[in-house]
């Protein structure tokens, strides 16, 4: 199997234009971004999905997209930022990983990538939510 990129990234083996980094994180520009100054934010340490990830590296990789936004709203101009983390579904590399990418209104991003499915009635809404309180419960805090 191949090494994963972004631990390369981390360990310095492959090119990255890199962002910042401390003992728990690193940031690095995207290859491919939405818009110049589109950065990931990943844990050294690799966790394929989010629930993978225990929480020691959760505060800082949140608290660096915390950051990064601000960054790119001094250093870029950015108006606000869109923060997302594909958890297997759509998840180009299997390394969690934050995308924290540069917004300003009208640069033609539309909302969300995908269609929306609005609930059927008030009720389905409820019942969706009953269904998440109830797995919680057996889903250790």
């Amino acid at each position: 199997m191949a090494e994963c990129i972004f631990c390369a990234i981390v360990a310095g083996r492959a090119p990255s234009h890199h962002v910042f980094d401390d003992d728990r994180c690193v940031a690095f520009l995207d290859t491919r971004p939405l818009f110049p100054g589109h950065t990931l934010i990943v844990p050294r340490a690799h966790h394929a999905t989010l629930r993978e990830v225990p929480r020691v590296d959760l505060d800082p990789l949140l608290g660096h997209a915390q950051r990064v936004a601000r960054a790119l709203e001094v250093a870029l101009g950015a108006e606000g930022t869109f923060v997302a983390l594909n958890d297997r579904v759509s998840q180009s590399v299997p390394h969690v990983h934050l995308h924290v990418v540069p917004r300003r209104k009208k640069d033609g991003l539309r909302g969300f990538f995908w269609p929306r499915h609005a609930y059927v009635n008030t009720g389905d809404a409820e019942a969706t939510a009953a269904k998440l309180r109830d797995a919680l419960r057996s889903i250790p805090a």
